[in-house]
Formats: structure tokens, C-alpha cells, sequence
């Protein structure tokens, strides 16, 4: 055998799908934390208060989350497909050209995007309604007496209590962003022309049904410290703020 020293990491880092797996993670976090988990809050402090139907709608949006990722990416398969999906007999409805969405390089991983907005959007919502059902009703009516307005209670008060619940909601978006692979295989397994890898699916895809073993390890490698980096650095933020 030949020790080949750091060439899988030079292959891996000049390899066009890697670095497009790269970019992909790094929009699936952007996607989560500046659209997921924003629209999660909005709906947890509407769901959050006990009135009649809460219970029902909190138990819709978080449906999705119940359901299994393969089961959940073979259902939005359907959806997206270009002959028989609910889109494209939408817009043949509607006089326009049936769309091939996970066959289109441009808008594979938009439709993806939107698929783990939809699947993970309930899951953030409920860890945001546990966290404001634990805020003292005190401190809500004391700011109403004082003549603070609504805006002024959700950043001088929900927001500054909510922190560590966000914290918590940040880390699992993050950390289950770096690590995506279970919607992605029964969408697109990474295509079309790998335009919509992943790093997991990158391994999977290059290190495990190839057999390349070696490259496989680098690729795990790189995903390992790259987790590891997230964790010690959230650690740092979350020492830092307490």
C-alpha cells in the first residue's frame, strides 16, 4: 500500500461538486436562520396563547416534522414533478409550460430550500412556544401598566427571555444544516450535475457507492472539523452571554 499523504484533501478541495456542496450547506444555514427560524418565532408567539384551535394549528405545522424524511422527499418528488405533480398541473391550468423543477439546475436547490423550510419549520416553532410558556405572565402585564407597546414587549422582554431558547433553536438548524442528507437522496441524490450536493451527499455519493474509501475519509474528515469548529465556537457565544 501507498501512503498518500494530504492528495485526498488537495483532489477534494479542487473537486467543482465538493465545493458546490460547500456553498449549498453554507445556504441551506442562511436559508434556516434568516428565513426558518425567523417565521417559527412569528408563528409561536401567535400560537403561543391559549385560545380555541391553538392546539389544532400548532399540531399542522408540526405534522411535517413527524413525518420521515425519506417519505417527506418522496412526496414532494411528486409534487415537483414536471408530468404528474401538483405544480405542473397548476401551471398547465393556468396556460404556462409544465416546469421540471428537480431536473433544472437553476431552481433544483430553491426547491429544496423550500421543502426543509416546510419539514423543519413546525419542529422550531414548538421549542420557541416551550419557551415563551415559561416567561412569567407578571412581567407582561408590569410592561402594560408602564404604557410599553407591543413592539417595546417583544424586544425589551419576549426577545432578551427567549435567548437561550433561541440559542438552542440556532444550534440545531446549524448543526442539522451541516449534516443534511435524508430529504436530499429522494429529491435529487445531488443532481441535477451536482448542483444540489450536500457534503453528506457528496460522501455518500463519491466515497461510498465508488469505493473510494480514502477520499471518503477526507471528505468525512473536513465535515468532522467543520462540526466541531461550530460547536466550540456556539460554546464560546453561549459562555459569553450568560
Amino acid at each position: 500500500e501507498t501512503f498518500v499523504g494530504l492528495s485526498n484533501y488537495e483532489l477534494l478541495f479542487q473537486n467543482r461538486a465538493f465545493r458546490t456542496a460547500l456553498v449549498n450547506n453554507a445556504l441551506i444555514i442562511a436559508v434556516s436562520l434568516a428565513i426558518q427560524l425567523p417565521l417559527a418565532l412569528a408563528m409561536a408567539i401567535l400560537l403561543a396563547e391559549r385560545f380555541r384551535g391553538a392546539v389544532m394549528f400548532r399540531m399542522i405545522f408540526f405534522v411535517p416534522y413527524i413525518l420521515a424524511e425519506v417519505a417527506a422527499g418522496l412526496i414532494w418528488r411528486f409534487v415537483y414533478d414536471g408530468d404528474y405533480g401538483l405544480i405542473a398541473k397548476i401551471a398547465t391550468s393556468l396556460g404556462f409550460a409544465a416546469p421540471y423543477v428537480l431536473a433544472d439546475r437553476d431552481h433544483a436547490m430553491i426547491a429544496i430550500l423550500v421543502v426543509i423550510v416546510w419539514k423543519y419549520f413546525g419542529f422550531h416553532m414548538m421549542i420557541y412556544i416551550a419557551g415563551l410558556q415559561q416567561i412569567d405572565p407578571n412581567l407582561y402585564e408590569a410592561a402594560h401598566i408602564d404604557g410599553a407597546t407591543g413592539r417595546q414587549i417583544l424586544w425589551r422582554v419576549t426577545l432578551p427571555l427567549l435567548r437561550p431558547t433561541i440559542m438552542l433553536s440556532v444550534f440545531f438548524a446549524v448543526l442539522g444544516s451541516i449534516q443534511f442528507f435524508d430529504l436530499i437522496m429522494p429529491l435529487t441524490k445531488g443532481g441535477p450535475s451536482d448542483s444540489t450536493q450536500t457534503m453528506v451527499t457528496y460522501l455518500y455519493t463519491y466515497g461510498v457507492t465508488r469505493m473510494r474509501i480514502g477520499f471518503g475519509s477526507a471528505v468525512g474528515v473536513v465535515l468532522f472539523v467543520i462540526c466541531v469548529a461550530f460547536a466550540f465556537g456556539y460554546n464560546r457565544i453561549k459562555v459569553r452571554h450568560e
